[in-house]
């Protein structure tokens, strides 16, 4: 029996891995971009969803470091629909009240007028406070690391934290992979030490609304530990 959706109890920081995009379009003969597309409306219908339930910091894995090895087609169709959704929906969630972050490398081979958008978009909603939507773009987890630890100094993990893509982003309690996979894939290696993790078959176009209340619902059942009894 599918989760009453009205009632969800949700943590306050989820992070999704949103896989299977590719998948979905190859299934219904469609090229790879109209896939992502489908996986961009999800992301709506699901931000939408995550305010609704009191969420108040939803991370999406949107395009990794290790996607630029997709074909060119592929690739150069992705940052056409970023840029273009960029255009066309920051003043939708604006009006929304929801707040965007990106986080990842802002250098090549991002374009220069991309970058400018995404810092368009983090400043126009920037007074948002209902939530917090982080968009994993070029990103890679041990890059991020890697990237805090050629200006780390200190010595305590707190002052390692202050140098990672966005030091207010706050450790995911939950974190879901749709497609059936059950990996990380370089996703938040820092910030997940303690996450817990749901794994769906849904590919991630497929993933709805009652999907998402039966994840949160699975996490309600948990008992965290933190390393403790």
């Amino acid at each position: 029996m599918a989760p009453d959706t009205s009632q969800v109890s949700a943590p306050p920081y989820v992070a999704i891995i949103t896989d299977g995009n590719g998948r979905w379009a190859k299934a219904r003969g469609l090229p790879a971009v109209r896939g992502h597309e489908a996986g961009a409306d999800a992301v709506k219908e699901r931000l939408r969803d995550a305010a609704h339930f009191g969420i108040k910091e939803l991370t999406v894995y949107s395009f990794s470091t290790e996607n630029w090895t997709r074909s060119k087609t592929e690739v150069n169709g992705l940052m056409r629909m970023f840029a273009r959704r960029l255009r066309t929906e920051t003043p939708e969630l604006k009006e929304q009240g929801v707040r965007m972050r990106f986080i990842g490398r802002r250098a090549e081979p991002v374009s220069e007028r991309l970058i400018e958008m995404m810092e368009w978009a983090e400043a126009e909603t920037a007074a948002n406070d209902r939530i917090t939507l982080f968009v994993s773009f070029n990103y890679g987890g041990r890059a991020e690391i890697i990237d805090a630890a050629r200006s780390f100094t200190g010595t305590t993990e707190e002052e390692f934290r202050a140098h990672l893509y966005a030091p207010d982003m706050h450790d995911p309690d939950l974190i879901i992979r749709t497609s059936g996979e059950a990996r990380l894939s370089n996703f938040l290696m820092w910030q997940s030490a303690y996450s817990e993790f749901v794994f769906r078959d849904e590919l991630w176009p497929d993933f709805s609304r009652e999907a998402f209340a039966d994840s949160l619902a699975e996490y309600g059942r948990r008992k965290r530990r933190f390393g403790g009894r």
